[in-house]
């Protein structure tokens, strides 16, 4: 069962308090208000498995899905609104995410929600991201895909507005993600929707070094190194284990599929 399943099931040993079970209460309604005011685990009283490469324990592991999926749809709607209005744009891939995903009416319903409540004047992102941070421990895979999802979405209408820009900054702040780490993940993101927008199945060689984030210069060894790495990082399976929500896997396998025809691109030309 999944860890939605086991939340409409009434299993919600793993449900969250604090301000993430605050704004999924508020998003689900009073179908799970018992829970969310329920007897739940602390954040932390688990975590001799925190950042290491082993699965977590179920009921852990469906405790940090539900945490990503609060978390992202919700701060997706706060930096959607950052510059004073969502647009179509920001709405359709906001739709295309929760399409990428398959889920369920019940679900959908819940991320659109969940989008709403980011988008409330008082919504408290410091506090959401706080237990956000708290809740994933040292799962940097997990920070990387977060960010990535939130690039995605501020990247919507083809342009970084100086608002959505300052938000993310804030956004990486708040969860230990490095300045350098997010010039490299929007120049990445950059990129593939570039290659995208193009619409003829080829990448460029220039948006092809750009989503493996290497320079035109970098020696093979140093290509091949970069590929490795974020192929591993973005494995379906490992971030599934370390708390990615399950529906989230096809968005994972996507990022790989481009990361792989990049790095084919950069074969072909260098003739390795």
């Amino acid at each position: 069962m999944s860890w939605w399943g086991t939340l409409a099931g009434g299993a919600f040993g793993f449900m969250l308090g604090g301000p993430l079970g605050a704004v999924l209460g508020a998003a689900v309604g009073n179908r799970f208000d018992q829970g969310l005011s329920g007897n739940f685990e602390q954040p932390g009283s688990r975590r001799r498995n925190a950042g290491h490469g082993g699965d977590l324990p179920r009921g852990h592991q469906f405790r940090i899905q539900a945490a990503f999926f609060t978390a992202i749809f919700s701060v997706m709607g706060h930096i959607s609104k950052a510059d004073g209005r969502v647009s179509k744009d920001e709405i359709r891939m906001a739709t295309r995410i929760m399409e990428d995903m398959n889920l369920t009416p019940d679900q959908r319903e819940a991320a659109r929600a969940l989008f709403n409540e980011g988008k409330e004047d008082g919504f408290d992102l410091h506090a959401v991201l706080s237990q956000f941070r708290r809740e994933i421990g040292r799962r940097t895979t997990l920070q990387r895909m977060f960010i990535e999802i939130l690039c995605y979405a501020a990247y919507a209408d083809g342009v970084l507005h100086p608002e959505e820009n300052h938000l993310l900054r804030l956004v990486c702040d708040e969860i230990g993600y490095s300045s350098y780490e997010l010039e490299s993940t929007l120049a990445s993101v950059y990129a593939e929707f570039h290659h995208r927008r193009q619409g003829d199945g080829r990448i460029s060689l220039d948006d092809a070094y750009s989503v493996l984030d290497v320079p035109e210069n970098a020696g093979d060894a140093e290509v091949k190194k970069a590929y490795r790495r974020l192929i591993s990082q973005h494995h379906p399976d490992k971030l599934v284990a370390k708390g990615l929500p399950e529906e989230m896997m096809k968005i994972a396998t996507q990022r790989t599929h481009e990361i792989r025809q990049a790095y084919e691109r950069i074969k072909e030309h260098r003739g390795f």
